[in-house]
């Protein structure tokens, strides 16, 4: 179903977006820097409450490309076109919904999630809320129309309109922060404008009448119709409850890591940082994951769901490889860029080691091939043993290991490996078998 020059196509486009998502990232926040350490702060905390919230956006698009990716490949376009409304119906519903919320109960979510903060802080945070959530709208209808491009293979869409969004936000920082001083409120209004014209033009993308997939014109299209809710929610709640377990064991582990001192929170950050480019091509990768297997699940072909699930992980696993030997190989060039004493230097070189060593050898297949699962509607069994094994490895043992163990931050990610490995071999086993493909929703 897929030539090698069309599964390039794919993956390409996918992996500039990712990069560009990280680098656009990190100029944002030294943008923000120049405001002023409680700027930093305020947004930094918001962020963690708005990683929540978008993933529960990216399951619902998730659950969106599955179900019209299984269309596609079932040939039934029409079915596939009012799939898209009814996920970009959904996902205004549950936007808007969660929108309100977020703006009714601002100060008592920064008190529950932070506790008592500094007033200036405080300040900047309720700021940087406020305007965050006015775009979760605009974020959550790009992330459905992105998602529905990547199902039909195109995903050169995406990327530009990306790269455009990520353009006008720089832009936008630059002209509001620093043209107009409005500080916090000046990176929040860019992020809103450039999510606006993002959703936009993914909106009037869809419209056309020419896509393989596009938006049905009709108003009775836009009606809930449940039984093809009914299909992306099956898809999109596991997956979000999922996502969202992941984040929150990931501010918990944080917080233990926090009690181990500054050295070994600093040396965290940065072997953080460094080891989020080694996976960015297997983040690209588990999306065309869920365009080609999902196709082939729908076409009842699933000999060829495997082959695709193994061939995709197979190129994961190369592209991993050599960028972690490359990444490995400069670390001593890439940590000079930080201003590190010696003794966190050598903290952060042995974190990277244990990550990127590990990750050759297990990220792909802990993170990558449970997308296979997904795209044939095993979401239950990906939940499962994804929630099981962050609240056991990831947090209980992160917590014995290094704090009642006196490990530290080397603990916590010897307990991130523990974790890898369970995920590892339960998704292998069960893709090894046949029961993955006995879904049917």
């Amino acid at each position: 179903m897929f030539t090698n020059k069309e599964l390039k196509r794919l993956i390409v486009p996918l992996i500039i977006e990712q990069i560009l998502a990280v680098t656009v990232g990190m100029a944002d926040v030294i943008m923000v820097s120049r405001v002023g350490e409680a700027a930093v702060s305020g947004v930094s905390l918001v962020d963690m409450i708005n990683v929540l919230i978008i993933n529960i956006f990216a399951a619902l698009a998730t659950g969106g490309a599955v179900i019209t990716a299984q269309f596609i490949g079932k040939q039934k376009k029409e079915l596939a076109c009012r799939s898209v409304n009814q996920l970009f119906f959904s996902t205004a519903v549950i936007s808007v919904t969660v929108m309100a919320v977020v703006l009714l109960f601002r100060h008592g979510l920064l008190r529950l999630f932070f506790g008592s903060i500094d007033d200036d802080v405080m300040g900047n945070a309720l700021v940087y809320l406020v305007l965050s959530a006015c775009s979760y709208p605009f974020l959550a209808v790009y992330n459905s129309g992105a998602a529905v491009f990547r199902s039909m293979g195109n995903s050169k869409v995406p990327m530009l309109i990306s790269l455009m969004m990520n353009i006008v936000n720089i832009g936008g920082n630059a002209v509001f922060i620093f043209g107009f001083r409005m500080g916090v409120a000046g990176a929040a209004t860019a992020s809103l404008i450039s999510r606006m014209m993002a959703a936009a033009v993914v909106f009037i993308l869809l419209r056309q009448q020419k896509h393989e997939v596009h938006l049905a014109r009709g108003i009775s299209e836009w009606k809930p119709d449940f039984y093809l809710i009914k299909k992306i929610l099956y898809i999109g709640i596991p997956n979000g409850l999922e996502n969202s377990f992941f984040q929150l064991g990931r501010v918990l582990v944080v917080s233990i890591i926090s009690c181990f001192g500054t050295v070994q929170i600093a040396a965290n950050a940065v072997a953080n940082n460094i080891d989020s480019l080694g996976v960015l091509p297997g983040q690209a990768i588990s999306y065309a994951m869920i365009t080609v297997v999902g196709q082939c699940v729908g076409a009842g072909d699933f000999k060829q769901a495997r082959e695709y699930g193994k061939k995709l992980l197979g190129i994961t696993y190369a592209v991993t490889f050599g960028l972690g030997a490359v990444v490995l190989t400069a670390l001593p060039w890439i940590l000079k860029i930080y201003n590190l004493s010696p003794e966190t230097l050598k903290l952060a070189t042995v974190l990277i080691f244990i990550h990127n060593g590990c990750a050759m050898l297990m990220w792909p297949a802990s993170f990558v091939l449970p997308n296979a699962l997904r795209a044939a509607n095993d979401v239950n069994y990906t939940m499962g043993v994804s929630i099981f094994s962050m609240l056991v490895f990831r947090i209980l043992f992160s917590y014995i290991i290094g704090l009642k163990m006196g490990y530290g931050a080397v603990g916590v990610w010897i307990a991130m490996i523990m974790d890898w490995i369970f995920r590892m071999t339960m998704f292998l086993i069960r893709f090894s078998g046949n029961k993955w493909q006995t879904h049917r929703i």
